[in-house]
Parts: C-alpha cells; structure tokens; sequence
C-alpha cells in the first residue's frame, strides 16, 4: 500500500462502496503520448465481505479513442474485503493525445452470491491541470 495522505482524490459512493481516485502524469514521448499512472481505493463500508473481481474501465482519449480495460482481477489479485476494510490498487495507462477520461467500474461479489456493480470517480487525465507528482512507481 502507497502513502497518500497529501493527495487530493476524487471520490464517488457506489451503493455501500466509497471508492477514491487520483491520476499522476508521469512521463510524455515525442509522438505525443503521455503516461499516466492512477490509484484507486475501495472501501467496503457494507454488512458483507465482498470479493472483487474484475475492473471495467474505459479510457476516451481526446483523439476520441476509446480504450478498454476489462482484466479479471487487481494486478493478479481477488481481494476480499471484510466490512469497514479497503483495497488500493495502482497501475498505468498510455494515451494518445494531451488529454483524456478515465472511467468505469469494478465487479465484485458479496457473501450471499450476488454481483455487485462498484462506480470508479471519472478521471480526467490532463495536462492542462499538472499536480504535484505523489506516485511512487515501483
């Protein structure tokens, strides 16, 4: 797990689920594409153990290309998730273009079976608003 304590994230609350997000501009190539990486945290504030499964993101970039991330689990992992526990998951993204949005929603599974759709705050990856770099890639 990462220290984020100085960084200022988005946050949407998905049914019982708060999730957090914050994107970092790491690096731009001379074709033009920016790297970006983005840190997402998921927080089970339901009555339920959960275990996520999946992600399902979109990337729109502003050349309007759409770039699909549908992987089955986090990096390799299914983290279950107890009530009042969180999950932070970090990875990177290539886009064309100055800007782009990242957007979408990770699916889990509570204890009784049941498929849960958990909303990811959108994501704008800009240049046009450089933060303090707060990434610490490894």
């Amino acid at each position: 797990m990462s220290d984020f304590e100085d960084v200022d994230f988005s946050f949407v609350q998905s049914g019982d689920f708060l999730v957090s997000a914050y994107p970092e501009q790491l690096d731009c190539d001379d074709n033009r594409r920016e790297l970006w990486a983005y840190c997402l945290r998921i927080e089970n504030n339901s009555s339920q153990k959960i275990r996520l499964l999946r992600r399902d993101f979109c990337i729109t970039d502003s050349l309007g290309q759409n770039h699909y991330d549908l992987s089955e689990g986090f990096n390799g992992e299914l983290p279950d998730l107890e009530p009042g526990e969180y999950f932070e998951f970090e990875d990177t993204a290539v886009i064309d273009g100055r800007a782009a949005v990242l957007y979408g929603s990770c699916v889990a599974q509570n204890e009784s079976g049941e498929t849960i759709r958990i909303d990811i705050p959108l994501m704008q990856l800009s240049v046009a608003n450089p933060r303090p770099n707060k990434f610490a890639i490894n």
